[in-house]
């Protein structure tokens, strides 16, 4: 299961968020979005777990929790929609 973390602080790197929820389970990759050019984290990121009933108690757990003073939003990723492309 793909899972969305938001108000994450900026200073939270990959493995961090990888550590926060390894401790519900399986953890197969965690990735704080940066600004492409900048390179400053976005304040969100995603996680993706194996196990679906591990997914679901990290979930549960984290969601609405306090990290680093900052209460997080937890939840299932939904699909990324379609954007139209760019015109120069």
């Amino acid at each position: 299961m793909r899972i969305y973390v938001g108000n994450l602080k900026y200073g939270v790197t990959d493995e961090q968020l990888k550590e926060m929820f390894s401790e519900f389970g399986e953890v197969a990759s965690a990735d704080v979005i940066k600004d492409k050019f900048s390179g400053q984290s976005k304040g969100f990121g995603f996680v993706d777990m194996p196990i679906d009933a591990e997914a679901s108690d990290a979930i549960a757990a984290l969601h609405d929790s306090m990290h680093d003073g900052r209460k997080l939003t937890v939840n299932e990723a939904r699909p990324r929609s379609e954007r139209p492309a760019k015109r120069f």
